[in-house]
């Protein structure tokens, strides 16, 4: 539990009305599901930024960093210590700086949404992002997770990124030093940080063309995917290969229930809380589906999906 005194100095720090205790936890992800968080701030600036991770670690409290929640899974018993939550706070967008080679540079703070910053490469006519539109993540998370579709993804526009450690010490990396594979980067497999700032190099292109191609992206996830719906977009990575909603539905796992979770009609890669489901609810789901698929085809699902927090405790008979 954190003392009372050390939550006195974070709202010295991040600002009073920016620290919630208790934080409901399904408020801060598209899943809508999750325990709560003992303690959850707000971003306004990366100073306010650098000195939450520095009073984290200075007071040894366990430390979450979170965007938009669009790839979360939030056990129902909560995560303890501080949540740091990077988003409407912390999203300018600023640019375009010419380029020698002709090109664009466009800069976003971690907490600006993927979709705000492809709208703003399309409207000054800078191709590269349109594979962004209608990804529900931040700019930070979209870095942390490589996110991408239709055949384009982070690795592709990233020039640089500005990042604080746990400690709160600042940190700066070329493309190059940020290790992209699929869905993941240097932050998810080798070391935390916080994204501050994103820095994208882009082309000049038709803008008509590019409002296009994004204007069909999101026409083809309307049609294909269950927007309507709470869930935390495609649940897991695609094996080699194969394409992993074929591959469920194959399995005839289409509707297939637990509880509040079920697996989409519409399409069998995501899973959907179309009943008020729980986090208990989805993570026997996702182990049903992985033993399923895995018995049926071999291949071993694994989850895209961040799954954080603690299980509720066991309730007494």
């Amino acid at each position: 539990m954190v003392a009372e005194a050390w939550i006195e100095e974070l709202q010295g720090i991040v600002g009073k009305k920016n620290v919630t205790q208790n934080a409901p936890m399904s408020r801060y992800t598209t899943l809508r599901l999750g325990g709560p968080a003992e303690l959850l701030c707000e971003i306004t600036s990366e100073d306010a930024l650098s000195r939450a991770l520095a009073w984290a670690s200075r007071h040894d409290v366990p430390l979450t960093v979170i965007g938009n929640g669009s790839n979360l899974l939030v056990k129902d018993g909560g995560i303890r210590g501080l949540v740091v939550h990077i988003g409407d706070g912390f999203s300018r967008i600023s640019g375009p700086v010419p380029l020698p080679d002709g090109r664009f540079a466009l800069t976003a703070q971690g907490g600006a949404l993927l979709s705000s910053l492809a709208n703003a490469a399309a409207s000054h006519g800078l191709a590269g992002l349109e594979f962004s539109a209608g990804i529900p993540g931040t700019v930070g998370g979209a870095v942390y997770m490589n996110a991408g579709a239709y055949g384009g993804e982070m690795k592709d526009v990233v020039t640089s990124v500005t990042a604080y450690d746990f400690t709160g010490k600042p940190l700066a990396f070329l493309a190059e030093d940020l290790h992209f594979g699929y869905r993941q980067s240097r932050f998810s497999v080798e070391e935390p940080a916080a994204v501050a700032t994103v820095t994208v190099t882009l082309s000049p292109g038709e803008e008509d063309a590019i409002w296009a191609a994004m204007r069909e992206f999101n026409s083809r996830r309307k049609e294909k995917q269950p927007l309507q719906l709470p869930s935390c977009g495609s649940t897991f990575k695609r094996p080699p290969d194969r394409f992993t909603g074929p591959l469920i539905e194959k399995c005839d796992l289409k509707g297939c229930r637990i509880g509040g979770a079920s697996v989409s009609q519409l399409h069998a890669g995501f899973l959907v809380n179309d009943q008020e489901g729980t986090a208990a609810d989805f993570l026997a789901l996702i182990a049903h589906v992985q033993r399923v698929v895995l018995e049926q085809t071999g291949v071993e699902l694994q989850p895209e999906v961040r799954i954080l927090g603690e299980d509720a405790p066991a309730r007494e008979v």
